[in-house]
């Protein structure tokens, strides 16, 4: 269009701006249309009917927040610099600053517990708190909660402080009932609070209707696991806190563990959470477990159970419902929690005459599903022997070649063999004898290791344990036997093991090469071939022979490679404490680094395998070993690590006085055996009935220094001699000249000095003439 003919447009803001000014003023017309009904009726706020899931019970204020961010770094100093603070005044408590200082923070906490749990930000901060909250703040803390459980357990974060709270509510819980209950003088005015076990039975029952729900909520999943490992501690030994997947998942595990350390920061509370090692089932706890029990048996249909099985939130916490069931006996039981899993199985070993059962497909994929594999891992162990033998027959036997190397499914093949009997035990090697060497081969030794554990623990089958051994490794002629150590420890087969080994480079490469080849050939042992390798010593004596004689076979280099190695080393700690390797192979294999001892005890791991084997040796064999060492005396002191083996030989004390050396030894080795088999307990009433004048004197309390508890030698007995003779002249001060010490010395000690080349010299000072004193004066004079 030509530039002539554009015209352009006209401006309207005045008529812009009124024409939004009707529009704005009809808004409120609008609104009051619908307000028709009675006056009294009142429409509530926008504000006030939209609810926040993020926070329910309202948020936190930013001046609180920011307080409670310098609480968590000063908590978080305390706790990386705990050992900081014991070196302080000793007058002054470490402890009065910090109980100051958690006052504080616990006033400024009051009435504002929710609002900070369901805080992003703080709930870390409440459950870093937990772990130095006392007992009476504890319940104090659980208390406020009280009646908000349900919403909390549900929250992303206040379920953690849940969680965090069950945990270390089991500390309190066990303290009251040893009768240790924390005074409530501070809550006299606010009325009665509760103990820790009514705090835990009133939560229990709050959210005992919505359980079915709560199991497969996302976030109220582990605390309910806590929750239940608090009532029914015995059912935790599957789910430790401590095991990844137990109560928290390698998610949570995983951002819990960069929060820096969650311990008390109290000196005098350092390690309380392991005091308490095992508690035992109250009466009130057992019966809220069984009524945990039944309320799932009640809201869920055998359906919906079979359906928890595959559900990665709500399987851990079936899991741990059934270890509770079968710790109260309810599992053998028609329609119980195990029945409805196993489909059948233990309603039908009620009945006498059943002998098998009907395969199920259900029961069938739970062996090769990652998720409820675990599962069914707890029902096999946890079952009684006649289902176990129903599911055994039914599901196992026929099918252990193509379970036992499935990558889940051996996992339950493993669990079922720790706990079958002859019979079965059998059976499993005759079916699982062409697929020991595909184990070795996908590195799934957890059936054979199993296997050969049961035939350890029931004594029977060893023989096909050892001859399984063989066929992983291929391992045919006697010849070829002589390498199941190191194709163990490398889960190889022999061929791969021998064409590994040949392309190696040779011995005329460089010195970096060589220490490149070292490192490969350490790193080689792997932690299944290790533990393959010390069940296999755990044997009886003829079945263990072919481990001893590969042992045997090996090289001293090879055999010191393997004690430098913190995997491998384990095999020969083994063989060294296994009662059933004959004494005369635990000799034969101590005499095999005999001459070599300087080398093997230069080395982290090593000097470790030394003192073992020097410990387990007799009198006649630690001389042996010492003698052997005499010529390397000079090497062992300058190493960082030989020097502490070098201590426990003496090797001055056995060149100067060997008889005593021997007496030394034999009446160690008998003080170590006396004190390895006495009890612990005997220990303790000892040191009851300590008269208080002992223990009042602080001489007989201290601890002995390491210099009075080794042998004295000539100069000890030279010094402690002097020291008797000064002590003996009430504090007289006199000059006592060389000859006098020499003269007490002889006579303190005359039947210990026994080297007549000592005496010798000892003549020799006494003969040498005492005009020296005098010459000295005659040139001070000049």
């Amino acid at each position: 269009m030509p530039r002539e003919n554009r015209k352009r447009g006209k401006k309207h803001k005045s008529k812009t701006t009124d024409e939004t000014i009707p529009y704005a003023s009809s808004e409120p017309q609008v609104e009051l249309e619908p307000q028709v009904g009675p006056s009294w009726i009142v429409t509530a706020s926008g504000e006030d009917s939209e609810f926040n899931p993020e926070a329910p019970f309202g948020y936190v204020d930013a001046d609180v927040k920011a307080y409670f961010r310098t609480v968590d770094l000063q908590i978080r100093e305390w706790q990386e610099g705990q050992q900081e603070h014991l070196d302080g005044d000793a007058n002054v408590d470490p402890n009065a600053e910090k109980h100051m200082f958690f006052v504080a923070a616990l006033s400024e906490m009051r009435e504002k517990e929710k609002q900070l749990a369901t805080d992003p930000d703080c709930s870390i901060i409440l459950e870093r708190m937990a772990y130095s909250m006392d007992d009476f703040v504890r319940r104090v803390f659980l208390d406020s909660l009280s009646g908000s459980f349900e919403t909390l357990v549900k929250h992303r974060f206040a379920s953690h402080v849940c969680q965090t709270l069950f945990s270390v509510a089991a500390e309190t819980v066990a303290r009251e009932t040893m009768g240790i209950v924390a005074p409530a003088s501070e809550a006299a005015s606010e009325g009665h609070l509760r103990t820790a076990v009514d705090l835990i039975l009133d939560i229990c029952k709050e959210l005992l209707p919505s359980l079915g729900s709560l199991i497969m909520d996302p976030f109220a999943s582990h605390v309910i696991r806590a929750l239940l490992g608090l009532l029914c501690p015995s059912s935790n030994h599957t789910s430790d806190e401590t095991s990844q997947g137990a109560m928290r998942s390698k998610k949570s595990a995983h951002w819990k563990s960069r929060q820096g350390p969650l311990m008390s920061v109290f000196n005098d509370n350092k390690g309380k959470s392991k005091e308490v090692t095992s508690r035992q089932m109250l009466p009130e706890f057992r019966t809220m477990s069984q009524r945990f029990v039944e309320a799932i048996r009640n809201e869920l249909g055998d359906n919906e159970v079979r359906a928890l099985a595959a559900d990665k939130v709500a399987s851990p916490c079936l899991l741990m419902l059934l270890n509770v069931e079968a710790e109260l006996e309810m599992a053998d039981e028609h329609g119980s929690l195990m029945d409805r899993v196993t489909v059948g199985a233990v309603s039908a070993s009620l009945d006498q005459d059943t002998k098998s059962i009907d395969p199920s497909d259900y029961l069938g994929t739970l062996f090769r599903d990652p998720t409820s594999s675990h599962l069914l891992e707890t029902v096999l162990s946890r079952a009684s022997a006649k289902p176990f033998a129903l599911i055994w027959n039914t599901y196992l036997q026929g099918k252990l070649p193509r379970l036992a190397i499935h990558p889940v499914g051996n996992f339950v093949v493993a669990k079922a063999l720790e706990r079958a009997d002859v019979n079965q035990l059998a059976t499993a090697y005759e079916e699982l004898q062409d697929v020991w060497e595909k184990m070795i081969t996908t590195s799934r030794t957890g059936v054979l290791r199993a296997a050969v554990d049961r035939s350890v623990a029931l004594r029977t089958s060893e023989q096909g344990a050892t001859e399984a051994a063989f066929s992983a490794l291929n391992l045919a002629s006697d010849e070829d036997k002589k390498y199941l150590v190191p194709c163990m420890l490398s889960l190889k087969r022999l061929s791969v093991f021998l064409s590994s080994k040949s392309a190696q480079p040779s011995s005329s490469s460089t010195h970096e090469n060589k220490g490149k080849i070292d490192n490969e050939a350490s790193s080689q042992s792997s932690i299944q071939g290790s533990l393959l390798l010390q069940s296999l010593l755990k044997l009886s004596s003829p079945h263990n022979q072919p481990v001893i004689d590969s042992l045997e076979a090996l090289d001293s280099s090879e055999l010191i490679k393997i004690a430098h190695n913190a995997t491998s080393s384990r095999v020969l700690d083994v063989l060294l404490d296994s009662e059933t390797v004959p004494i005369k192979a635990k000799r034969s294999f101590v005499q095999s680094f005999i001459g070599n001892y300087h080398l093997l005890v230069d080395d982290r791991i090593g000097s470790r395998v030394g003192d073992r084997c020097f410990a387990f040796s007799d009198t006649y064999l630690k001389e042996k070993i010492a003698r052997s060492l005499i010529p390397q005396e000079q090497t062992l002191a300058g190493s960082y690590y030989g020097k502490f083996f070098s201590r426990n030989l003496n090797l001055y004390l056995l060149k100067r006085r060997p008889d005593e050396w021997k007496a030394f030894q034999s009446n160690k080795k008998a003080e170590t055996h006396s004190s390895s088999t006495t009890n612990v307990n005997d220990a303790k009433n000892d040191s009851k009935n300590i008269p208080s004048a002992e223990l009042t004197d602080p001489s007989v309390s201290r601890k002995k220094r390491k210099r009075e508890t080794r042998v004295k030698d000539e100069i000890d007995e030279l010094f402690d001699s002097s020291l008797h003779n000064k002590k003996s002249k009430s504090h007289k001060v006199a000059a006592v000249d060389s000859s006098a010490i020499i003269k007490g010395a002889k006579e303190a000690s005359s039947d210990t000095l026994m080297d007549k080349g000592l005496k010798d010299v000892f003549d020799a000072i006494r003969a040498a003439p005492k005009t020296d004193h005098n010459k000295v004066k005659g040139r001070v004079k000049h």
